[in-house]
């Protein structure tokens, strides 16, 4: 699964980890992830957010 960057912090959101602070269970993809979704760093939108390279 990819891993995708916060383009704002830096902040690596990896689905095998998911975040269960904010209540992303691991093993959620990106695409399953809450459209409202927001940086556990920053604060910055799921739109902020890039696959890593």
């Amino acid at each position: 699964m990819d891993k995708y960057v916060c383009t704002v912090c830096g902040y690596i959101y990896d689905p095998e980890l998911g975040d269960p602070d904010s209540g992303v269970e691991p093993g959620t993809k990106w695409e399953d992830v809450p459209d409202d979704y927001e940086c556990p760093i920053c604060g910055a939108g799921k739109d902020d957010f890039e696959k890593e390279s």
